[in-house]
């Protein structure tokens, strides 16, 4: 069996080595396929432009593309764009994959009352970057209605440590008022794509894929000031610092205020291994040698 990751960056490869793991051949397409692990047969490819050939026996398609710069240009060339020329491709070359994933976001959901979200929640994105990803979702199911749309949140883990690095050089930031936010760690993505695309013989068409304690952002700051034995991160009105950090995890306002829920997920045997921000915070920090106390 042939699981073909359209866009294979870091979540893209670690899920691609849980495939090879399982015994699958992987083909990672990326600009920089030197990167890419031995067990994964990497090319390089632009997913907007000419792609090679799919093999005939690709049963699982990952698209985890990532938009290189938070425009709305970048956006629409790396989820719109990509995602219309490789269906094409699929289209051109007679390849019907079992199963078809799809990387999406949260982002899509434009709650800002504190309130719960879920599958059944209609999305109405609140930013220009969530309006294109959702456009991205509506153009998948139309032409492929069997798909799979994987909603996650702020992705943290190896690597992906802002926070962390904010609150060890003391420029993070406490939101006042409290702002819920909605996190996954790296490997749970990983194992969660890997999950959706194998274990279930008939998938629902989207998912939300959070860990199960949305928390609020002063909560997760507190908490890794206290294990890096840092002092407590200073509160602030959001005006004060809506304009900083704007990748996911970052410290305004731009994820908006919501309780992302993760039932559905669950409800298909879906394990977490760190199913709060904490079990995850504490293997990244271990991963740097950090000491707890």
């Amino acid at each position: 069996m042939t699981v073909l990751i359209a866009g294979c960056g870091d979540l893209g490869t670690e899920a691609g080595l849980r495939f090879a793991a399982a015994g699958h051949r992987v083909i990672g397409w990326r600009r920089s396929p030197e990167k890419l692990p031995a067990q994964l047969e990497g090319a390089a490819v632009d997913l907007t432009g000419p792609l090679p050939e799919i093999p005939a026996d690709t049963d699982i398609v990952v698209i985890a593309t990532a938009a290189a710069e938070r425009t709305e240009a970048a956006y629409r060339s790396a989820y719109v764009d990509a995602l219309a020329n490789l269906l094409d491709a699929m289209e051109h070359d007679g390849v019907r994959p079992r199963r078809v994933l799809f990387v999406s976001s949260t982002a899509v959901y434009g709650e800002n009352d504190g309130g719960e979200v879920d599958e059944a929640t209609p999305a109405r994105p609140s930013t220009a970057t969530g309006k294109i990803l959702r456009e991205a979702e509506e153009l998948l199911h139309a032409r492929l209605p069997s798909a799979v749309v994987l909603r996650l949140g702020g992705i943290y883990g190896p690597g992906r440590t802002r926070l962390i690095d904010q609150v060890r050089q003391g420029t993070a930031v406490i939101p006042d008022p409290p702002r819920l936010t909605n996190r996954i760690h790296r490997d749970d993505a990983a194992a969660a794509i890997v999950h959706l695309a194998t274990a279930i013989e008939v998938p629902e068409p989207l998912y939300v894929g959070v860990d199960s304690e949305p928390a609020e952002l002063g909560e997760v700051l507190r908490f890794l000031a206290s294990e890096l034995g840092v002092p407590e991160p200073p509160a602030a009105g959001v005006a004060a610092i809506r304009g900083g950090n704007n990748a996911p995890g970052g410290t305004n306002a731009r994820g908006g205020d919501k309780r992302c829920s993760n039932r559905r997920l669950i409800s298909t045997g879906f394990r977490f291994s760190f199913p709060s921000f904490r079990e995850g915070y504490r293997a990244v920090l271990a991963g740097e040698g950090v000491r707890h106390p």
